[in-house]
């Protein structure tokens, strides 16, 4: 059974990776922590190692002011939080909501709780699992903010660098959405020119160094093209989109060549030939932006 709540005590609901990731680190700098997991038997080493076992997601909540959520999504931590006896327990309680899922299902749980009694947090960590605890772990928090500096001592156990990005419970969220966009398209661009090479003959190790020399361009062209795409200049005099669509086909029909889809690719260049289609074949690439922005 749990011991009663204080102000260093934390439960954690969840225990995949992260959570498990999570708990641990809470553990390490000395925050008293109780878990519980929808799936039983998850909970063995961090028992071992001074956690506490809630029999129930109610009593893990009612053993710590502070809950922190991680599971696959807002459906499911939907099914665990708005049970009645854990809405119940959870009045005056506050919530870290570190499951992933859309800016709307965040500002949809934050009124749920808000109606309930419940304070509420939503947050992203932006890191994998073997960062959690360390000085490279990455978290974002969105919503009060007097809530979240309450809390962010104990936060805090989980390492690394937190901000708290506004009022606006919805913009963790908005966050890593928009961060997540970037990761999985390069995965997938990265894993197709895999594909592609290795039907050129090309290993992954023989392509891998000069993968990295255009992973290492990326960066200051983040910084420019944000600053294009907010003024709304979308400049192309260095790189016209006209340009930047002959090398799309290019890497479009070397794929079907070789029987590799490259239905990713066709999508981007259709885009690009839109842009042109509309008059702008001179602008950048950052243009597409404003094409499929449209409402």
């Amino acid at each position: 059974m749990p011991e009663p709540t204080s102000s260093t005590a934390v439960t954690v609901l969840g225990l995949g990776p992260m959570g498990r990731a999570l708990a641990a680190a809470f553990l390490d700098a000395g925050v008293r922590t109780t878990v519980w997991n929808r799936t039983p038997g998850r909970d063995g080493e961090l028992i071992a190692r001074g956690a506490l076992a809630a029999a129930s997601p109610e009593e893990a909540v009612a053993a710590a002011p502070l809950t922190v959520v991680c599971v696959v999504n807002y459906d499911a931590s939907d099914a665990v939080l708005r049970r009645a006896a854990v809405a119940t327990a959870l009045k005056g309680r506050t919530v870290v909501n570190l499951s992933a899922d859309t800016p709307g299902r965040a500002r949809a749980t934050a009124e749920w709780a808000a109606r309930h009694g419940v304070r509420y947090l939503d947050g992203a960590s932006m890191t994998p699992t073997p960062t959690i605890g360390t000085a490279d772990a990455v978290f974002l928090h969105s919503g009060p903010a007097e809530l979240y500096e309450e809390h962010r001592p104990v936060l805090a156990a989980l390492g690394g660098t937190h901000t708290h990005l506004g009022e606006d419970t919805g913009r963790a969220a908005a966050y890593d959405i928009a961060l997540l966009d970037i990761f999985w398209t390069a995965m997938a661009g990265y894993t197709h020119a895999l594909a592609l090479a290795r039907a050129e003959g090309v290993t992954g190790a023989e392509l891998a160094p000069f993968a990295q020399g255009i992973a290492a361009i990326l960066p200051p062209l983040f910084t420019e093209f944000a600053a294009d795409f907010d003024a709304g200049t979308y400049s192309g005099e260095l790189n016209p989109i006209t340009s930047a669509a002959s090398t799309m086909a290019h890497v479009v029909h070397a794929s079907e060549a070789h029987g590799i889809d490259a239905g990713v690719m066709r999508v981007v260049e259709g885009q690009a030939r839109r842009v042109i289609a509309l008059g702008h074949g001179t602008d950048g690439y950052t243009r597409v932006g404003e094409l499929i922005g449209r409402r």
